[in-house]
């Protein structure tokens, strides 16, 4: 990891290519038909959903690291009007039969700023926190507003550091790409974030 970005040489890209576009992605498939929701699992790679390129540093080498390009805003807009739901494991493709891992977050805020042309859109960030919090320590020390102006200063106080910098940023692209509200906070809690009783809220 650098700056909370993953590195990616060729022989975990293939693990990950297994586990989440193969393992973890059809165990939620499973789950969500289980809830009798018609659900179909992806990647970036499938129906050309998503196009990247593999990432350039001068500094240092992220290996089969990818970031995007284009998302197909066509074929998720057909899926949706055929009642589908889609689950898209972060691995995208250049063009030219490379796969490339990309950070999962990114991928739903590009997702989120295209769709958002299109629908009302709001983006939910689940993970294992209860949010952002003021002690990494502490689960009940969850901020519960985040801004540009407070963000820069919790950045200079390291109290947001590492993975969640790109987590937020990727929230502020979203927010200024045309979607309405980002929630940062415990995927278990899916409910309560939606109806913006838990969690983070990132604004503008």
């Amino acid at each position: 990891m650098v700056e909370g970005r993953r590195i990616t040489d060729g022989e975990t890209l293939k693990i990950v290519t297994m586990v989440y576009a193969g393992y973890i992605n059809k165990n939620i498939i499973a789950q969500l038909q289980a809830l009798h929701v018609n659900a179909m699992g992806l990647s970036g790679v499938d129906g050309n959903l998503i196009k990247a390129h593999k990432r350039a540093n001068a500094n240092i080498d992220y290996g089969f690291v990818g970031d995007i390009d284009e998302v197909n805003q066509e074929f998720i807009q057909q899926q949706l009007a055929n009642q589908l739901r889609l689950v898209v494991a972060p691995i995208t493709h250049d063009g030219a039969g490379q796969l490339l891992n990309t950070n999962a977050d990114t991928i739903a805020q590009n997702i989120a700023v295209a769709m958002s042309g299109l629908y009302q859109v709001h983006l939910v960030y689940g993970f294992e926190k209860e949010g952002v919090l003021a002690d990494v320590t502490n689960e009940a020390s969850v901020i519960s507003s985040i801004n540009n102006l407070t963000y820069s200063e919790l950045k200079k106080e390291n109290i947001i550091f590492e993975g969640m910098i790109p987590k937020i940023d990727n929230a502020f692209f979203a927010l200024n790409g045309g979607v309405q509200s980002v929630i940062i906070g415990k995927a278990e809690k899916l409910h309560e974030l939606i109806n913006g009783t838990a969690g983070t809220t990132i604004t503008n």
